[in-house]
């Protein structure tokens, strides 16, 4: 029972570096086109076949590869159509000039004003730009990867980060939950929860601009996450040493998805050209058992986006899909933590999500009015 509880004193970069020694067998991923420098690289056509087909063989291949394999992929042209990304990138820019006339925001993991970030962006764009936003959150590949980690009802925040021409690079490191603690607090969960915590994440990333080598695009040391240790390492002088020893760069083009368990090491390389920014959305998706790192107002989201999919639906303009991917982005879909003296459950075991009756409005054609009066009595009801 003395390693439950363990000290930064345990860890080993023996240990660690004989993982992260480990090659990728391709045979492992069936559905991949190629294999990368140990990243495993898919393409969007597969996994749209995946999806049109029964997607759970694809969908434990993921699952497999967050975990016992390398930890990271990425999916080529994970959006088709590049004017969807620039539409957002569009969205993404007024939001800056709007932060610019209040100061600088500060950064995780890199000194502030280094980059250009925009914290919660999703709620941010859902507001701005309804329309940008299903248009982009419609694509079913984001929630079919977090799903093979995560499971259903998982809860989506995003993130901007822009590089800009000469922005340095960040520290190595894993990333929430557990990566945002320090060493001391680290120390106090029993080691079970340091590997629990993985699974409480996904980390993802859309590429708003081409990335080419020179902008700096994340560096990644494939099967770092398989290190329980991990979080009472990254901080360590050696074992960063060794991450930028060993850790790999692919360049990512626009509308390219990057994702990696969130115990993977980490970080944002270097931009060493002189007029290149680099864009990406950074995407924070977290089980329906865990707290995401930020805090949404998914009312506010639904309310926003409602009109636009009411009209959407009545064009043909959206189909079952991207209305269900839209709609588990931006509700909740979990029906806990509720009040449930006030919101009992009616049928089953759970009261009803705002998934629910988000899809419930939409299928019945509730006019605005009616549904933001059960938006508000549903959010009545879960308070205490």
């Amino acid at each position: 029972m003395a390693c439950t509880f363990t000290r930064e004193s345990a860890v080993a970069l023996a240990d660690f570096a004989a993982l992260c020694e480990q090659t990728v067998n391709a045979t492992d991923y069936p559905h991949c086109t190629e294999v990368q420098r140990n990243v495993v690289i898919y393409h969007a056509d597969s996994l749209h076949e995946a999806l049109r087909s029964d997607p759970r063989p694809l969908m434990a291949e993921l699952h497999q590869l967050f975990r016992q394999g390398p930890g990271v992929m990425v999916v080529r042209q994970g959006y088709s159509d590049p004017d969807v990304v620039d539409r957002h990138s569009q969205v993404f820019n007024a939001i800056f000039a709007q932060q610019d006339q209040a100061g600088h925001a500060a950064d995780h993991f890199a000194r502030a004003g280094t980059n250009g970030r925009i914290w919660n962006s999703l709620q941010k764009a859902a507001v701005h730009s309804p329309e940008s936003f299903i248009e982009y959150y419609a694509n079913p590949l984001i929630g079919l990867i977090a799903e093979s980690w995560l499971g259903p009802h998982f809860q989506t925040t995003a993130q901007v980060n822009v590089v800009h021409p000469g922005g340095r690079a960040q520290q190595p490191h894993r990333d929430y939950p557990l990566g945002f603690q320090t060493v001391d607090e680290v120390e106090r969960f029993p080691l079970p929860l340091h590997v629990l915590s993985q699974y409480l994440t996904l980390q993802g990333a859309v590429a708003h601009t081409d990335m080419p080598l020179e902008t700096g695009p994340t560096l990644l040391l494939p099967f770092s996450q398989q290190y329980d240790l991990g979080y009472l390492a990254w901080r360590r002088t050696e074992f960063i040493d060794y991450f930028h020893q060993h850790a790999v760069q692919l360049p990512l083009h626009k509308g390219d998805l990057l994702f990696f368990n969130p115990a993977l090491f980490h970080a944002a390389g270097n931009n060493i050209t002189p007029d290149q920014h680099r864009m990406a959305n950074l995407l924070q998706i977290s089980s329906a058992f865990g707290k995401p790192m930020e805090s949404l107002d998914r009312d506010r989201m639904m309310q926003a986006l409602y009109p636009v999919l009411l009209k959407r639906l009545a064009h043909n303009e959206l189909d079952a899909q991207g209305l269900a991917a839209v709609i588990a982005t931006a509700a909740d879909g979990y029906s806990f933590p509720t009040n449930l003296d006030t919101d009992p459950p009616l049928q089953g075991l759970a009261p009803q999500t705002g998934q629910q009756l988000m899809l419930e409005a939409l299928a019945q054609r509730w006019p605005f009015e009616t549904f933001v009066q059960h938006v508000n009595l549903m959010r009545r009801k879960r308070q205490a």
